[in-house]
């Protein structure tokens, strides 16, 4: 699921580009946030269809044995337990998933080669064959050990379904450990065979709060963006403005939002967001420079009043 911090970065990626385009449309631009951050969940349901389509697969696979010019005894019977997988059944019956596969309008058999290759990569794994040779009666926890090796070792691993995400999905190396997270809990979550008492993961905890978190973030940034770009001015002085890289100056900018704006947000946590923040997206210095400047400039809000925090503590 996306946290707070994922959410910062998302705005952060977005109020980056809108700062480098010449047409600056804010409106637009929370759009395009808005449906990158919906990406993340449609790159978790594409994954979610893909694990699925390998194991209907295990169909396809068994016509083309048969239709051998002179097919084996196992070609004429092979095993076809990955087809009845339970956790995979429990899955495409899902009706959350399957309305969101219909609305991404995810099918991987457009390029059957694709599946076809990781299916035939899977028939070669020993833990396959283990997987197949196992006498007992599955049940649903029993059926996502194969799964999770199908998810882990043939998809995440392979170079051809990475650079598939990769071309479709601009985020991936961003997102995608959000999108195994997201996986791995629903393999974890789905405890019952009846696909209707099942639920997928969110996109968030509370998305409903979250989505007002984001856009907000988003939009008073830039709204404000003359005010807070004065309050870092009268800071740095003795710094020529082009030698602030244009990520720390975004960076300060979205924290004085959240101090201004945001009354439930701990200043400690923003400030140690945005702080911890500059270690991933700006430069090796960004970091103290950046405390710096948002140490001076907090001062000031507090001086004036302009921080208004609910609760004990919230300020210091």
């Amino acid at each position: 699921m996306l946290n707070r911090r994922h959410l910062r970065i998302k705005a952060l990626q977005n109020i980056f580009a809108w700062h480098t385009t010449e047409k600056r449309d804010s409106l637009g631009s929370q759009k395009l946030l808005m449906k990158s951050i919906d990406e993340v969940y449609q790159m978790y349901i594409s994954m979610l269809a893909l694990i699925v389509d390998i194991t209907d697969y295990t169909a396809h696979d068994a016509i083309e044995r048969a239709n051998k010019h002179l097919p084996t005894a196992e070609d004429l019977n092979p095993n076809q337990k990955l087809l009845h997988n339970k956790f995979a059944n429990v899955l495409k019956h899902n009706p959350e998933y399957v309305a969101a596969v219909n609305k991404y309008q995810i099918n991987w058999f457009s390029d059957p080669e694709l599946v076809k290759s990781v299916f035939n990569k899977l028939k070669e794994s020993k833990e396959y064959q283990d997987y197949l040779a196992e006498d007992f009666e599955e049940t649903l926890e029993s059926s996502k050990e194969i799964i999770k090796f199908i998810f882990r070792k043939m998809l995440l691993k392979n170079v051809n379904i990475v650079q598939t995400f990769e071309d479709k999905f601009i985020n991936w190396p961003v997102d995608r450990e959000v999108m195994q997270g997201m996986v791995a809990k629903t393999i974890k979550n789905f405890e019952s065979e009846d696909p209707l008492k099942n639920k997928l993961t969110p996109i968030s905890a509370d998305w409903a709060e979250d989505s007002i978190f984001v856009k907000d973030l988003f939009a008073y940034t830039l709204k404000n963006d003359d005010k807070y770009q004065e309050l870092i001015a009268e800071r740095t002085k003795n710094w020529e403005s082009e030698r602030i890289a244009l990520m720390d100056t975004i960076l300060m900018k979205m924290a004085i939002c959240e101090l201004m704006n945001f009354p439930s947000i701990p200043v400690k946590v923003t400030i140690n967001e945005y702080l911890d923040l500059s270690k991933d997206y700006s430069t090796p210095k960004s970091n103290t420079f950046i405390n710096g400047i948002l140490d001076k400039i907090l001062n000031d809000l507090k001086k004036n009043n302009s921080i208004k925090k609910i609760g004990r503590g919230l300020v210091e």
